[in-house]
């Protein structure tokens, strides 16, 4: 669900870079950090929401488990539409700060408007991920999330090379496919499902709505720090090397996003079950679940490594398509940005970890250590020092800081957790 959700970014860039033109290619890679982190919400909720629903159910309590699903749908489906104003207005501004000018503001303002318009469907697909796993029907999570795709897919192709609207056919193809993906699961959870939750009449518990946060900032802080820093990254690429540097590093969030996507979709799918054992007191096989998950985690960093430095002249190719001249700068900051994918499984597992056994304050220093001080510091000081090459070395001292952090909690909180 994971790498389809992230797939939705990448194939409107995909359509963008090939049929419409090099400067909308870079006004969604900078605008889409900034939407990112409003989206994030819903991952906050989700990641801290199920948690609770999951202990809950550890514990045999069905009703309380319900309320608190239905309630936390309704406050983030809420809070969705406050920021979807807020959004819409201050889009202009917001993008100026970016450091846009010209043409490259237009199109920014003009994607980010239409995107935000389906902001509460987004933050509720976010978290819907979530949920899905947690009521034991992850495999209906999956094909609602693929349908969703292919639904984005079709509306680009439709949008773009068929009626030719450009960058507003790329920004309204995302939109109604996150429509699609985020209200189909409302209406499953409304109506007799055989899964554990289902929507009620919620009952306001603002403990449960504090706690759920609280659980969760951790992942929110993780994906809006990352945002935040894409933002910060954008910002001195447009400094050091122009839109032309932009444009590169949209091609390798792309594939961090799917890579990311596996391990993050791997430690929160985990996560319900490390909740579950957590409540019903199984030490034992929340021992064995956490070597397994290491051991897995390994083995995937090792192989993404490897797959990202196979994949950079092609993919680099596929999206350079009209601008050739920057396919050797674009298989250079490939071929250093790759080596973080061996870090950064065990810094994602390690917070979402902390997260399952409700202990969010660890969860929340983890992850801001890897964006806010360590990830930040390096964007901000290292081109100082290296240029260009600085900015794309950045993420690999983070996430191997990150992961050394990680580890060294996961060690010392052994013997409070009994795993």
């Amino acid at each position: 669900m994971n790498i389809f959700l992230s797939l939705y970014i990448m194939v409107d860039g995909y359509f963008v870079a090939n049929f419409v033109g090099k400067t909308e290619f870079a006004a969604i890679n900078l605008i889409m950090p900034v939407l990112g982190i409003l989206g994030t919400i819903g991952y906050m909720f989700g990641v801290g929401g199920s948690a609770l629903i999951a202990k809950a159910l550890g514990e045999k309590n069905q009703k309380q488990a319900n309320r608190l699903f239905s309630l936390i749908v309704l406050v983030s489906a809420g809070l969705g539409v406050l920021m979807m104003v807020a959004g819409f207005i201050f889009m202009r501004p917001i993008t100026s700060l970016l450091g846009a000018e010209g043409q490259l503001l237009e199109d920014s303002v003009q994607y980010g408007r239409i995107f935000i318009l389906a902001l509460p469907a987004w933050i509720l697909l976010y978290e819907f991920q979530l949920f899905f796993v947690t009521a034991e029907k992850p495999r209906l999570g999956l094909v609602i999330t693929v349908l969703a795709g292919l639904s984005n897919i079709a509306f680009d192709a439709l949008f773009i090379v068929g009626f030719k609207w450009g960058l507003a056919g790329a920004a309204a193809a995302s939109a109604l496919s996150q429509i699609v993906g985020g209200m189909f699961p409302v209406i499953y959870f409304m109506r007799k499902n055989d899964s554990l939750l289902r929507l009620v009449k919620p009952s306001w518990d603002g403990r449960a709505i504090v706690k759920s946060m609280t659980n969760g900032s951790s992942e929110f802080m993780a994906d809006a720090a990352w945002s935040f820093v894409a933002i910060i990254y954008n910002m001195q690429l447009l400094k050091y090397a122009g839109e032309d540097g932009v444009v590169i590093y949209g091609l390798l969030m792309y594939v961090s996003l799917i890579f990311s996507a596996i391990f993050v979709g791997y430690s929160n799918g985990i996560g319900s079950v490390f909740s579950y054992h957590y409540g019903a007191q199984n030490h034992r096989e929340l021992k064995n679940l956490r070597k397994r998950s290491l051991r897995l985690i390994g083995i995937a960093s090792v192989a993404m490594f490897l797959l990202s430095e196979a994949l950079a002249r092609p993919f680099s190719t596929l999206f350079l398509q009209d601008a050739p001249n920057l396919l050797p700068d674009a298989i250079h900051a490939f071929r250093i940005f790759s080596v973080a994918y061996l870090f950064s499984g065990i810094a994602i597992f390690s917070s979402a970890f902390f997260t399952a056994l409700n202990n969010g304050q660890v969860s929340a220093l983890i992850s801001f250590l890897r964006t806010f001080v360590f990830e930040l510091g390096a964007v901000l000081l290292l081109p100082m020092l290296l240029g260009v090459d600085g900015i794309w070395c950045s993420i690999v001292f983070a996430e191997l800081m990150a992961a050394a952090v990680g580890s060294i909690f996961m060690v010392a909180l052994q013997k409070k957790y009994q795993y």
